[in-house]
């Protein structure tokens, strides 16, 4: 150690055992060019490893949120059901962010501090063995307190990560929702129950950083008693002859205090390590979940878009309800189907099915004639043009919400699409026209005008089936009877399957089924169902009379 040397040439000089000042001045301004290029040499280094380690954690980072990404398409609706949309975010960006802390800055202060250690303790044992047991008696001490540390460390950022999840879940409602609340005039209600979710997170963060706290001042307390250590066991041994050097002490208080940062790191590392642990454990949670949905056949599947249900009953396994019983019907290709029925009765699950967005158990489900488990899963989706009852529009312009059923697609088809949709001419009135950029989930259009945009999506990417749930509910009577003319033009040589309430939707079809209570009650065409007793006809004269009223 250059320091401890430096330290004894003066020495010498006071005690006049060097009188030569040259010589003095050549030993220290060597000793001084040798610490500037030790230091220097550890900044590159330093530098070296950060960019190494700290460029592989966000590596690591990038790959880990797109394997959660990834994962969290392949589970079902189902999980969704069950999982809140906050918790799921908080997981792939906070607790992701923590694990990268663990693989980043832990794992290099990890190395600097252990070779710190290994080298300075190994010289200090070199100089002095016994007067450096003295020094480092503090740090067993040290690693049993932050042991007992950790695992109150543990248990706290679990319980802090719950809190972030349920408010991110919270926000991300309330914002979702913000109409509602405007709407109900709950502004103040929301904003109780959020300083009160806030309070609790506060407390639980407070709790954790109190633990934390300990750290610092507990490694600096034995920093010190090392310290005393030192200056005391050193001198005495100096003055006693034992240590001939007085550089030596010097040195010892210098490699003490350079221990100081590395032993503070190993709280704030703990504490990291903690964390990483906690949020790893809630990752695995999800990515442990097996996907409901199974791709079986890996190998494309030409689709027809014959659909055939056989005595199939389905039960949600999330609330155990049964929402169709022993259902049986043909569709050719080619044919459109006309789903009628009260809310409740089923519409919505059978296009579910068929999307195969859930798993028939009960009966069996066949897409031209086959199993639709021996469909391949892509291939059947990548025929299907599905608009939900629930129209979803994302938060781009109008044309790339379009385009989302057709990535390639020209304007010309863009346009086109949103034509046959009747919504070309609502669009053209915005004043971006197709480049207006939709608020989150489409707020900025009116319900109508979301259908429409959706049916477009639908419509543009040309499939072979054809699922329209209850998408009109929105529109007047006038605007319906445009869209259904022109989706009859289109759907010629495609599978059409309509979901409705109004009989305005289904009278031009092939083939109609009334459901109730998840059971087919009637089946066949409009002619025929009007000439028969039941729901439909019932349903036809009172909607008869509300439209001549």
């Amino acid at each position: 150690m250059k320091v401890g040397d430096s330290v004894n040439v003066v020495e010498k000089k006071i005690n006049g055992e060097i009188t030569d000042m040259a010589f003095v001045q050549s030993e220290l301004l060597q000793n001084i060019l040798i610490l500037l290029g030790a230091t220097v040499l550890a900044a590159l280094f330093t530098f070296v490893m950060r960019q190494t380690i700290i460029i592989v954690s966000r590596k690591v980072e990038y790959d880990l949120k797109n394997e959660v990404y990834a994962h969290y398409q392949k589970l079902s609706l189902g999980f969704y059901k069950q999982n809140r949309t906050g918790d799921l975010m908080n997981r792939i960006s906070e607790d992701v962010g923590k694990i990268r802390m663990y693989i980043g800055p832990a794992i290099m202060y990890s190395t600097t501090t252990i070779t710190l250690f290994i080298v300075v303790i190994s010289y200090m044992f070199y100089t002095a063995p016994e007067l450096t047991l003295y020094a480092v008696t503090p740090l067993p001490i040290l690693s049993i307190l932050i042991y007992r540390l950790s695992i109150s460390i543990h248990k706290r950022s679990t319980v802090v990560q719950q809190y972030l999840s349920k408010l991110t879940t919270f926000t991300q409602e309330s914002f979702s929702g913000i109409g509602v609340i405007k709407a109900y005039g709950i502004e103040a209600r929301i904003n109780d129950e959020f300083e009160e979710l806030s309070e609790g997170s506060k407390n639980k963060n407070i709790d954790l950083v109190k633990v934390q706290a300990l750290f610092f001042p507990l490694m600096m307390l034995l920093i010190g008693a090392s310290n005393i250590l030192v200056i005391y066991i050193g001198g005495t041994k100096f003055i006693s002859g034992e240590i001939e050097n007085f550089g030596t002490i010097v040195e010892f208080l210098i490699y003490v205090n350079m221990l100081t940062w590395p032993v503070a790191i190993v709280g704030w590392v703990t504490s990291m390590i903690q964390q990483a642990e906690a949020s790893q454990k809630r990752i695995n949670e999800f990515l442990k979940t097996e996907p409901a949905i199974i791709n079986y056949i890996q190998e494309k599947t030409s689709i027809r878009g014959k659909i055939e249900f056989k005595e199939l009953t389905f039960t949600y396994g999330d609330t155990n309800i049964t929402a169709l019983k022993g259902i049986n019907f043909t569709i050719n290709p080619g044919e459109t189907l006309a789903i009628i029925g009260n809310t409740g009765s089923g519409k919505s699950t059978i296009l579910e099915l068929i999307a195969r967005l859930y798993d028939v158990e009960d009966g069996m489900l066949l897409i031209d004639d086959k199993p639709i488990k021996q469909v391949n899963l892509q291939s059947l989706r990548g025929c299907i043009g599905y608009v939900p009852q629930d129209a979803f529009l994302f938060s781009e312009s109008i044309k790339d919400n379009i385009k989302f059923g057709k990535e390639n697609a020209t304007d010309e088809e863009v346009i086109n699409a949103a034509k046959l949709a009747s919504v070309h001419r609502n669009i053209n009135g915005f004043k971006n026209g197709y480049d207006t950029i939709l608020g989150e989930r489409g707020i900025t259009l009116s319900g109508g005008q979301k259908q429409r945009v959706s049916i477009a999506r639908a419509v543009i990417k040309d499939p072979e089936i054809l699922l329209f749930d209850d998408c009109l509910s929105a529109v007047d009577t006038e605007t319906e009877e445009e869209i259904l003319k022109n989706l009859h033009k289109i759907s010629e040589k495609k599978t059409t399957i309509i979901v409705s309430h109004r009989i305005s939707s289904a009278k031009n079809v092939d083939k109609i089924i009334v459901l109730e209570e998840g059971a087919i009650i009637q089946q066949g065409t409009h002619n025929d169902l009007l000439n028969k007793d039941g729901y439909y006809k019932e349903l036809y004269l009172k909607q008869l009379t509300e439209k001549e009223m």
